[in-house]
């Protein structure tokens, strides 16, 4: 499973092992305990990849042989690669812009997004620095 945190400041990707149904319903739960809102619905998330980056030709025959409708590449320009995700969306209210998206898909989809998101952010620090 792949979750995307939003902040104010940005997101942040990770993988996790977990079930996507465990993991919202641990959420709920802490909802309730906590006496936080918790709204849920599905939903779409996207982010940009810089179109140069090694190995995008692979994710995206990944993403048609292997992935069905959960990701899409869009080549917007010739500098960025837009990542559309289909899954949830998790706020405290429902219209938060805050909160976290998660989306499941094969295994190695989630991995290979994952690696190719760190690098780009890795590459975009040390180019900041």
């Amino acid at each position: 499973m792949l979750k995307l945190t939003y902040t104010e400041n940005g997101f942040l990707l990770e993988h996790l092992a977990q079930s996507l149904e465990e993991w919202v319903s641990a959420r709920m739960i802490l909802a309730l305990r906590s006496g936080t809102g918790f709204y849920l619905e599905p939903s779409t998330a996207s982010f940009l990849l810089p179109a140069d980056m090694p190995f995008l030709s692979d994710l995206e025959k990944l993403a048609r042989t292997e992935n069905g409708d959960s990701l899409e590449l869009s080549f917007c320009d010739g500098e960025y690669v837009e990542v559309i995700l289909q899954g949830t969306w998790l706020g405290a209210e429902s219209d938060s812009e805050e909160g976290i998206f998660v989306t499941l898909m094969s295994d190695r989809i989630e991995f290979f997004l994952c690696k190719l998101w760190q690098e780009a952010h890795l590459s975009a620090s040390v180019l900041n620095d």
